[in-house]
């Protein structure tokens, strides 16, 4: 401890450390380094975004902060830099960036089929999961790039490539200009990457979906866990790799406020807590995004007004874009005021001189600029696990800093310099004269008005003539200033005038349209208006936001629905039971369920509807739906058991309300039908405006979507590598999956340590009878396959959907056990369905089967009360019967029929009000209600189709404003979700 005190003593008097000794010989010219100390005196000094010192010292040595404050002891021979009336920040910090790390281009492949097997032997068996790829391999300092980032203010940059699901490590740079790599590279390995986004290098299949990708996630986490113990023989350098870079920071590339989430629950399964790159609409969903105790990576790519100025064009674009625009700058401060932290990121940015404009605009909407200034300094240090070293000036860290002339993040402010590990980069001359102010030009005998404007070294020109604006090209370099004006008679003026320190006026020499030249002066009226202390004045209007909406899209609510207790007076019930149809009948509703039903009932406290005249039934029920997912298929693999379709709930699908207007209350969002084995279904309430995880049925039982016939054998696709190719085939790929899940659970059994599999997980819940199988199928020779192969392993197929030729095979299926939901009269639309009839409900329900109707078809689902009449038409079923085909049938089906279905008492309140027949064309759901809310409203409907259309006008405006105000516009573009059937990839 003596010699520590020792050496600083010595260190003091001298110019250069005693101590200090190179390892290696030098030749390339004078080997003593210089060690001196800079002092920078008189400033103001942001030596964190909390703590700031007026009339400060910054004292510095060998790239770091020796002691910083009011009163600094400034050694002998310290050289000093007099920075009155100047500000200091810390360098900014990007935490997410691929700055000299080459980013992979994706290449050309033409029509080769698809890969279906890794490519690489002795890594993980999915190319996309590269844990050992290290960016520093690849890194390659970039004198431009650094230079235009250290313009915008940063001083350093953790790079990683950003290609893969996993995605390998990252380095950490500090942008100075002269020096090595060595002296640059701060950690060569900062972080351990990921993201849901698959290699655009390999060609390997498998996943072609975002639930994929999370499977893999998860199966990777899990193998990596298996292997760590031991238990395989050959060398995984993926694996080796993702368990070394456990201890290092992990940084999750979501990219939206839904992935954010997602990439949380898969940290929380397995203990991570990600550092997570967000896509700027957290504020959409920020109670939940609040509760991952995430630590946020924030991009600033605020989206650009639309031109809606044609009002045709305006059409183009959806209100909730419209809306995504006027709000996605007030992310910041919603963030701040949750309390979460969050860093910024140029990511995304098409340039990082973008930043300050940007930043401008986020303090507008209302971020405090101490935030600000946190999420570019000692968040992103924090987030990396440097906040010893960078983020702050405080004794110890790099001498990272910013030079300006006052507030960083004033539109006027410039930015002098910036100093990299106490290394000088100048941006712009500290000693420019300030030519900014208003000027009286005179060009021969011509009088005009010039003013200057805009930050002291970048200022911009206006000239006019009778207050006529004049086209005006004008730059201020060193020390020149140029001048060109062309007149509304097209005359062109070039004029030039050198500036000196003591001058205040401009003159020089003009060359005049004829050739000829002559004077101009410009005698400055008034120089550039000082800034007023008054917080008031200087604080622009806050801009006027929207509201969030419940979800955040068109028919959003501005509030998220609550249960109410409501009795239904004089209406006529289908019961869905034994009761039959009851006439003038009340049925109460208390707690979200079904509390009485009878007649004269007492309401109490609960909200009384008068439903004379009118029908109230159990909410649909649609057994086969695809709305509300962000995919459908995962078609990499011939089995995808290991994929989630409650992984990909999108609660902001504007079909879940149009199908709450169709009185549709719970789907069974089903995977499609790429693979013989698909993935696992979501059951969902269609909750408008909950969150993904509150659309999914309560403790639902288990499902898995099958598939038989003409897609998993690709008939319809381009690819024909992958097995099977053939019906045989498919029956193949059944007996070899159930076979290996059998020896799997048998194994898992017997207490012997087994590696823990996903997709066989899954399979032997379907052996053991806790999952059931909801199988696409058409031709009855195949629905006579499945059966026997579930006879053989000893389970039984829950529901054959679609099931076009049930009709043939009833008997068998009455047998089996298995259910039919079918369509009410498709038919011919593919080879494998000629054989359809509309017969088939009613002919499969006579033979004892249980038989739904389902829609398939996101405009269908909305219109099956419409559908479920089509049986009695076709086969003569009574309305009663033909009614339960979309309410207590595919409540059997689902097996949730203790619960919803049928109106009685003890069930939960999901019901729907009609104003007619509820099978009748002219039939409109007047309330659709799930567990007591209510959350369909035709009268509320009515006055959300007005309040759309005035939000839409005060947009409108805004944008328009926006564009007369010379801001940046795009064009309008109509993004429409893609709606997913069975076969969609």
């Amino acid at each position: 401890m003596k010699m520590k005190y020792f050496v600083l003593a010595l260190a003091w008097v001298s110019t250069f450390s005693l101590f200090s000794q190179d390892y290696f010989p030098k030749n390339d010219g004078v080997k003593a380094e210089n060690n001196n100390y800079t002092a920078l005196t008189h400033a103001r000094i942001y030596v964190s975004p909390t703590q700031v010192i007026e009339d400060g010292t910054l004292l510095i040595r060998n790239g770091k902060v020796v002691s910083v404050g009011k009163t600094v002891s400034i050694p002998p021979n310290t050289v000093q830099i007099d920075l009155e009336g100047k500000y200091v920040y810390p360098s900014f910090i990007d935490a997410y960036s691929s700055f000299g790390v080459e980013q992979p281009k994706r290449p050309s492949r033409g029509g080769r089929s698809a890969q279906y097997d890794p490519s690489r032997e002795g890594f993980y068996w999915n190319d996309h999961i590269m844990p050992e790829a290290d960016a520093i391999n690849a890194f390659k300092y970039d004198d431009k790039s650094a230079k235009s980032l250290r313009e915008a203010g940063f001083g350093v940059v953790n790079s990683h490539i950003q290609d893969g699901i996993a995605r390998g490590t990252g380095v950490l740079i500090a942008l100075r200009a002269e020096g090595n790599d060595a002296e640059r590279i701060i950690d060569d390995n900062s972080a351990q990457y990921f993201s849901f986004e698959k290699s655009i290098l390999k060609e390997q299949s498998y996943p072609t979906s975002l639930m994929g990708a999370m499977a893999l996630l998860r199966q990777m986490y899990n193998d990596a866990a298996w292997y760590q113990k031991g238990m395989v023989n050959t060398k995984d350098r993926s694996l080796e790799a993702l368990i070394e870079n456990r201890g290092m920071v992990q940084i999750f590339s979501a990219g939206n406020a839904g992935n954010v989430l997602r990439a949380d629950k898969i940290g929380d399964t397995f203990g991570i807590q990600y550092a997570i790159l967000g896509g700027g609409n957290e504020f959409e969903m920020i109670d939940d995004i609040k509760a991952t105790n995430a630590r946020l990576i924030i991009p600033l790519n605020f989206p650009d007004a639309y031109d809606v100025s044609d009002p045709f064009q305006a059409d183009y674009v959806a209100l909730k874009d419209m809306r995504f625009w006027n709000q996605a700058p007030s992310n910041p401060k919603v963030l701040a005021d949750m309390g979460i932290a969050f860093s910024f990121t140029l990511h995304e940015l098409k340039s990082p001189s973008e930043l300050k404009d940007k930043l401008s605009k986020a303090i507008t909407y209302g971020l405090s600029e101490t935030k600000a200034l946190e999420a570019l300094t000692t968040v992103p240090a924090s987030l990396l696990g440097k906040s010893d070293l960078i983020g702050s000036l405080q004794p110890g860290r790099y001498a990272n800093f910013l030079i300006t002339s006052g507030n960083v993040f004033d539109k006027e402010t410039t930015l002098y310099e910036n100093w990299v590990q106490g290394q000088k980069h100048m941006v712009n001359p500290m000693d420019q004269k300030d030519i900014r102010g208003t000027y009286d030009l005179r060009v021969g005998a011509t009088a005009y008005e010039l003013s200057i404007s805009g930050e002291p070294s970048k200022p911009k020109a206006e000239i006019k003539r009778d207050t006529i604006k004049i086209d005006t090209k004008f730059t201020y370099d060193g020390d020149w200033v140029t001048l060109a004006l062309t007149t509304p008679e097209k005359d062109i003026y070039r004029m030039t005038s050198r500036i000196t320190a003591d001058q205040d006026n401009l003159n020089g020499r003009v060359l005049l349209p004829d050739g000829g030249d002559t004077t101009f002066t410009a005698i400055k009226k008034e120089g550039p208006e000082a800034k007023s202390t008054d917080k008031k004045e200087n604080t622009p209007e806050a801009p006027v936001v929207m509201p969030v909406k419940f979800p955040n899209v068109g028919y959003g609510y501005a509030q998220k629905k609550t249960s109410e207790d409501m009795l239904f007076r004089n209406a006529t019930v289908w019961t869905g039971e034994a009761d039959g149809i009851l006439e003038n009948t009340d049925v109460l509703v208390r707690n979200g369920k079904i509390a009485r039903i009878g007649k004269n009932l007492s309401a109490g406290s609960a909200k009384v509807i008068d439903a004379s005249g009118k029908h109230l039934t159990a909410g649909i029920i649609d057994e086969h739906s695809h709305i509300a997912g962000l995919a459908i298929n995962e078609a990499g693999q011939n089995s995808s058991a290991e994929v989630k379709m409650t992984d990909v709930v999108d609660p902001t699908d504007m079909d879940l309300y149009r199908n709450l207007a169709g009185g549709v209350t719970t789907v069974q969002l089903l995977h499609g039908s790429a693979n013989p084995i698909g993935g696992r279904s979501a059951i969902l309430r269609l909750k408008w405006g909950e969150s993904a995880d509150k659309l999914i049925f309560e403790n639902s039982p288990k499902f898995i979507k099958f598939a038989l016939g003409e897609n998993v054998k690709q008939s319809n696709w381009s690819s024909d590598s992958r097995f099977p190719q053939t019906r045989m085939g498919v029956e193949q790929v059944f007996v070899n999956y159930f076979q290996r899940a059998k020896e799997y659970d048998a194994l898992k059994k017997s207490g012997k340590p087994y590696r823990y599999d996903e997709e066989m997980e899954v399979l032997a819940e379907i052996l053991n009878g806790e999952r059931f199988i909801s199988c696409h199928s058409y031709v009855q020779s195949e629905i006579n396959m499945l059966i026997k192969v579930a006879e053989q392993f000893g389970f039984r197929v829950n529901t054959f959907t679609h099931i076009l030729e049930g009709y043939k095979v009833a008997d068998k299926m009455a047998a089996h056990g298995v259910g039919g939901s079918t369509f009410s009269d498709w038919w011919a639309y593919k080879f494998e369905v000629n054989d359809a009839i509309p017969y088939n409900a009613a002919i499969m329900a006579s033979q004892g089967v249980t038989v739904a109707i389902n829609s398939d078809d996101a405009e269908m689902s909305r219109r099956l009360n419409q559908e479920a009449g089509k049986t009695i038409k076709y086969g003569g079923m009574s309305e009663e019967e033909a009614w339960k085909t979309v309410t207590l049938n595919p409540a059997k089906l689902l097996h949730i029929d203790d619960r919803v279905g049928s109106i009685k008492e003890g069930k939960e309140a999901d019901l729907v009000l009609w104003n007619a027949h509820p099978m009748s064309v002219y039939a409109k759901a007047e309330k659709t209600i799930i567990q007591g809310v209510t959350y369909f409203d035709l009268e509320q409907d009515k006055a959300l189709r007005e309040e759309i259309k005035k939000e839409r006008s005060q947009l409108v405006k805004m944008m328009i404003d926006e564009k007369n105000g010379g801001g940046k516009m795009q064009r309008p573009e109509q993004r429409k979700k893609e709606r997913f059937n069975c076969d969609t990839l």
